[in-house]
């Protein structure tokens, strides 16, 4: 982190937003060879051929937030460039932070809610028409491998104001990385890729609860272990047996 933070700030001003943020995935990739190779993580990308192949096609991915895994998984995934909507907090982490500060990416104070949105707003529509892709986690906190949180509208507010479409995205993160762990097991992990979903004729609300029926629906498809209690406790007595 150190020396590809540092190095990220001081050639900031002398590079382009693009080619910045492609050398700071470089870091992403290394840190998954090490993950692989030390760690005997490895992954499967599905529905990838869904996602749209314009440079100048912009969409709002909303994923599944299981772990940190996911977070550096899906900047070394997807082959466009993406904008995190994130905490300010992370901001103050050195040499990590300073560099996400350099990225042309949005940071929020999420106490001032009013405002939060606002600048998401004006800064979604600023980076749809540049074609990147912003990215999101509905469920605002990393929830435990098996469980659904609350999936909040900010996205899908986006989508609508902005009229670009949405993508969700299932993450099976947890399988190798639970919450709040540092430390990985060895096993693979599934990033599954939705078709976009047009915000054409939804509220905010309609259009999270599609992208929410999805994603939990394709979290049962890619982990089922995890939801093995929830599939007995809704099976018949009679197949129990």
């Amino acid at each position: 982190v150190t020396p590809w933070g540092l190095t990220a700030v001081l050639i900031s001003p002398f590079v382009s937003a693009t080619r910045l943020y492609w050398f700071c995935i470089a870091w992403v990739h290394v840190l998954f060879w090490g993950a692989r190779v030390f760690c005997g993580v490895t992954h499967r990308f599905t529905g990838a051929e869904r996602l749209p192949v314009g440079q100048r096609e912009a969409v709002i991915l909303l994923a599944k937030h299981q772990s940190a895994l996911e977070t550096l998984a899906l900047c070394a995934l997807m082959p466009h460039p993406l904008a995190f909507v994130f905490k300010r907090e992370l901001l103050f982490i050195p040499f990590f932070g300073w560099a996400l500060g350099r990225l042309d990416m949005v940071h929020i104070d999420r106490r001032k809610r009013a405002e939060a949105f606002q600048k998401v707003a004006e800064q979604g529509r600023r980076l749809a028409a540049q074609g990147t892709w912003v990215i999101m986690f509905p469920e605002g906190t990393r929830i435990p491998r098996g469980q659904v949180g609350d999936y909040k509208t900010g996205g899908t507010r986006l989508a609508v104001a902005t009229g670009v479409p949405v993508v969700p995205v299932a993450c099976a993160t947890a399988r190798v990385m639970p919450p709040r762990r540092l430390l990985m097991q060895a096993g693979v992990y599934e990033v599954s890729v939705g078709a976009p979903i047009s915000p054409e004729g939804h509220t905010p609300e309609s259009l999270m609860h599609e992208v929410k029926t999805w994603i939990e629906a394709e979290m049962r498809r890619i982990d089922p272990e995890a939801y093995r209690a929830e599939s007995a406790a809704a099976a018949p007595a009679g197949q129990l047996a």
